[in-house]
């Protein structure tokens, strides 16, 4: 597709870096808009955002490198940081970043799960905008297909394989992630419990991923037919199911003591 937007001389606009930028931006607004509502200080997710970008970013792109890329640490050590390239691993920038939210929040002193419901919406939205800057960067590309709707890709600064019809499934997931986006803004002015809304985006999102990595051309298979990103997807998918069990049982435990 189109890896490099615009370039003057020696620099170089890459797509993927816009778009990371334009999904940040929209995550940005959606968080602060909610965070209010639920009773937030209006400098909350300023102040919030460049811990939990900085991890996002440092989480997702060593996740990427370990999985995909490890030569670069003894090859091109300087290339681990190039992020403008492509390759950040999102189970390792959602770790990252939520780690960056629960500590902010324990020195803050702030409700971890009702921030974490009002960020639920704005995550899944820029996740879906970023996967728009993988299809104009060839990143986390399809495996061949014979479908109508494939695509091909051409430009040779693409990191997808050139001349090949691929399935567009960094556009599934655009699409999926939007569909997520629509079912927590309905569902965000009634939670039955604070979390609700976070897990049930942890739970959507790892059920997103494990049926998108089916049509990954990059899949590493571990165990069991899965490959690397499908086992940390069922691993969130779990972990959220287990967590929603959890809350649901002491908000009920609470409510019968009242």
């Amino acid at each position: 597709m189109y890896p490099i937007l615009l370039q003057v001389g020696g620099v170089k606009l890459h797509s993927y870096g816009v778009l990371v930028g334009v999904a940040i931006l929209a995550a940005i607004w959606v968080a602060t808009r909610e965070a209010r509502r639920k009773g937030f200080a209006g400098e909350v997710i300023g102040d919030l955002t460049l811990p939990v970008v900085l991890a996002g970013l440092v989480g997702g792109r060593l996740a990427y490198v370990l999985g995909w890329e490890p030569e670069l640490f003894s090859q091109d050590p300087l290339g681990i940081f190039a992020v403008w390239r492509g390759g950040l691993a999102l189970h390792g920038g959602l770790l990252a970043g939520f780690g960056a939210g629960f500590w902010f929040c324990w020195r803050r002193r702030l409700n971890p799960w009702v921030l974490a419901d009002a960020l639920a919406p704005a995550i899944i939205l820029g996740q879906g905008i970023g996967r728009l800057g993988c299809f104009l960067n060839g990143d986390a590309y399809g495996r061949a297909t014979g479908v109508p709707w494939a695509v091909i890709f051409s430009n040779p600064d693409a990191l997808a394989p050139l001349g090949v019809p691929l399935h567009p499934v960094q556009l599934y997931e655009f699409a999926a992630d939007l569909m997520l986006f629509g079912v927590l803004w309905v569902l965000r002015k009634r939670p039955s419990f604070e979390g609700q809304l976070f897990l049930f985006y942890l739970a959507g999102y790892g059920v997103i991923r494990l049926l998108t990595e089916v049509f990954r051309g990059d899949r590493v298979e571990v165990a069991f037919g899965l490959s690397l990103l499908q086992g940390a997807s069922l691993a969130l998918l779990v972990t959220a199911l287990v967590a929603f069990g959890w809350r649901l049982t002491t908000r009920k435990a609470r409510t019968a003591s009242a």
